[in-house]
């Protein structure tokens, strides 16, 4: 199958950083990588300038890595290309970038976060309050705050031993 050139590739990360005015993270998308998670996706909001590089088939001459900073991967599969990493890699980091939700705690209370301890997130509920004999939880329109963050608590401990045991007990940092 066809590899990247590292000539080629090269070139072209030091033509991007010339460009964006300035040195970036370099950053293959590769199965060879570190896994993507909360944790990276808060690291790389951090950079101020990117590089992605994206694999083709066989994806790139070894000598590539002498040149990146980084490397990043999905999961333990592979792909065509790293088009589709590179895009979770973005959506996943803006999340953390000040000013990108609109409000500046919407990133905090989610799955993974350290506010659940690694786990997943309480389910969430709208209107109607009523819909096909499924209702809100009671305890949700009681206006109680300290119930309803007990309430919470409760069901992010629920579903992550109901749907993800494996991360019992780790923190975000864990990985």
């Amino acid at each position: 199958g066809m590899v990247m050139r590292v000539d080629s590739l090269v070139a072209a990360l030091e033509e991007a950083e010339r460009r964006l005015g300035g040195p970036a993270r370099r950053v293959l998308l590769s199965p060879h990588g570190r896994r993507l998670s909360a944790t990276v996706a808060r690291e790389f909001a951090g950079y101020p300038r990117w590089v992605l590089v994206c694999g083709r088939y066989e994806g790139f001459d070894e000598r590539v890595r002498n040149f990146v900073h980084d490397e990043v991967s999905l999961g333990d599969f592979v792909l065509t290309g790293g088009e589709i990493p590179a895009m979770a890699l973005v959506e996943a980091a803006i999340r953390f970038i000040p000013g990108v939700l609109g409000n500046e705690h919407s990133s905090e209370v989610e799955s993974f976060s350290p506010e659940l301890a690694g786990g997943l997130e309480y389910p969430q509920y709208t209107r109607p309050v009523e819909f096909r004999g499924f209702g809100v939880p009671d305890v949700l329109k009681s206006g109680n705050h300290e119930k309803i963050e007990k309430f919470r608590q409760a069901e992010s401990a629920r579903l992550t031993r109901e749907r993800r045991p494996d991360l019992l007990g780790q923190t975000e940092n864990d990985e």
